[in-house]
């Protein structure tokens, strides 16, 4: 961990330091390629690729091919079994970070070295500074971040495995900074049964909802499911600020001790307060109503989780969504220099200094497959299409404003909906589909509440819900099975492109 003197410096410099390492990009990631090259040469993976010794940067570039997970897969777990880690990496692997597996279908394990972390820790410093930039007064309120944990797996090495946002609430780099200045007490946020550290974290934030000035947590998916829990909660959380008394069913010992500090006696007036302003009937611009010091809303709003910027958008009521940086298991890319941009107007800056980074050639026209940033831009107009005084729609999951109950579904209005998101497609699509080699649109709608039991199905099977991302594509068939269950309702467009 940077010392004080260090960390001042950093943000002292914050600005610079971020436009050197723009500016220098092409000789940064040159000397990271020549660094990982000089300490890693001799290790069994890389000494294969070059027979005479020559572990020069251009051998690299001609001899090393560019890989998948699974390639390496194969190195990775004898480390897991107990090899010495040298057969991969120099440098001695401190835990393994363990992916959700939403993307792919299994969870990977990813070797993290104390170096690697440290870079992270920098990036996380960088961000930070870009932010405060853009709002003032940060340092004089409190956050209300959702943090999750799951359990570590042990594995033959001794070497345990986690989501990284599991190691990373378990260190002194948390404990010592964002802990201190978030609403919610260290042991909710690492109590192992998500259900109650959800309940306690969202209690702690409205106990304390005239300090809250930023809300947020790793991924907008969980900003959603946050507010979805808010709403089926909020009157118990109201009876809890009343009385003066956590529910029974907080079991936990660390939950319970925790809120016995926050929860110290019956707040009458905060509870009418929240009373009044959950049981309108519409909860456009729930968050600001409730947190009205919040200057913005944080997570990855990027990728697979642009799905949720309109749900954000809807209840944060003029919020400003910020996606502050782009990471992932393996390494924290980038950083988001212009915070206020708008959700689909997000873009990252490579950090050079963090990894060697190598770029694939993509084909614009993409084979003929729909692109995903089309799909999401489809869905969008689509809702909007579908949405009245009295719906309300997460993608394609419908239901009445103010209640649960499913809106009556007009078949017209549905097709109508398919030719909608066929129309946003691009020429490549439509040529395929006029052709007949794509065919008609099926549009399948669920009853409220099927997303969240996938990301349940997810996060039972070992995902954190701090790191779930909805797959874009499913292949479990458990995971189908739970969507089908939930359908109510699937429409066709024309067989002819509308």
């Amino acid at each position: 961990m940077a010392d004080e003197s260090e960390i001042k410096e950093i943000y002292e410099n914050g600005m610079k330091i971020l436009e050197d390492l723009t500016n220098n990009a092409d000789e940064l990631q040159e000397q990271i390629l020549e660094e990982i090259l000089t300490r890693n040469a001799g290790t069994e993976y890389l000494s294969r690729f070059f027979p005479n010794g020559q572990a020069d940067k251009q051998s690299f570039k001609t001899n090393v091919p560019i890989v998948t997970y699974e390639d390496i897969k194969p190195y990775i777990d004898r480390i897991a079994n107990g090899e010495i880690s040298s057969i991969l990496f120099a440098d001695p692997i401190t835990p393994f970070i363990r992916s959700s597996g939403t993307s792919g279908g299994q969870p990977k394990l990813i070797p993290m070295t104390a170096e690697s972390f440290e870079k992270r820790k920098y990036h996380l410093l960088l961000s930070d500074i870009v932010v405060k930039k853009c709002f003032s007064g940060l340092d004089e309120g409190k956050l209300l971040l959702l943090h999750f944990i799951k359990p570590e797996m042990g594995t033959p090495s001794g070497l345990v495995a986690s989501p990284y946002t599991t190691f990373f609430s378990k260190t002194n780099t948390f404990k010592n900074s964002l802990a201190k200045s978030s609403t919610s007490p260290i042991d909710t946020i690492l109590c192992l049964e998500n259900k109650q550290s959800m309940y306690c974290q969202l209690l702690s934030g409205l106990l304390q909802l005239d300090k809250i000035i930023v809300i947020g947590s790793s991924f907008a998916s969980v900003l959603a499911r946050s507010i979805k829990f808010l709403e089926d909660y909020w009157k118990e959380f109201c009876s809890n600020i009343r009385t003066g008394y956590l529910s029974d069913w907080i079991t936990d010992h660390g939950c319970r001790n925790a809120m016995s500090s926050i929860l110290t006696g019956p707040n009458p007036e905060l509870a009418d307060l929240i009373q009044q302003i959950c049981q309108d009937i519409s909860w456009e611009g729930i968050i600001k109503k409730l947190w009205p010091k919040i200057k913005y809303i944080h997570g990855i709003i990027t990728g697979s989780m642009s799905q949720y910027v309109s749900l954000l958008e809807f209840y944060g009521g003029g919020i400003p969504l910020v996606s502050r940086s782009y990471n992932s298991s393996e390494c924290s890319f980038g950083i988001n220099l212009n915070p206020l941009s708008k959700p689909f107007d997000v873009s990252y800056t490579f950090l050079p200094h963090t990894a060697y980074f190598q770029f694939l050639p993509v084909n614009n026209d993409c084979g003929g497959k729909s692109r995903e940033f089309e799909l999401h831009g489809a869905s969008a107009t689509e809702s909007s299409g579908i949405k009245n005084e009295t719906m309300a729609v997460n993608e394609l999951e419908l239901k009445m404003k103010g209640s649960n109950d499913l809106p009556k579904l007009d078949a017209r209005v549905m097709e109508q909906c398919c030719c909608i998101v066929e129309e946003s497609f691009d020429f490549t699509y439509k040529s395929f589909r006029k052709d007949g080699a794509i065919s008609a649109l099926e549009l399948r709608v669920v009853k409220h509440g099927s997303f969240d039991e996938l990301m349940d199905f997810y996060t039972s099977k070992g995902a954190s819900i701090s790191q779930y991302k909805p797959p874009c594509c499913l292949k479990s068939e458990e995971a189908i099975k739970i969507l089908n269950s939930g359908m109510v309702g699937k429409f066709f467009s024309p067989k002819t492109v509308c």
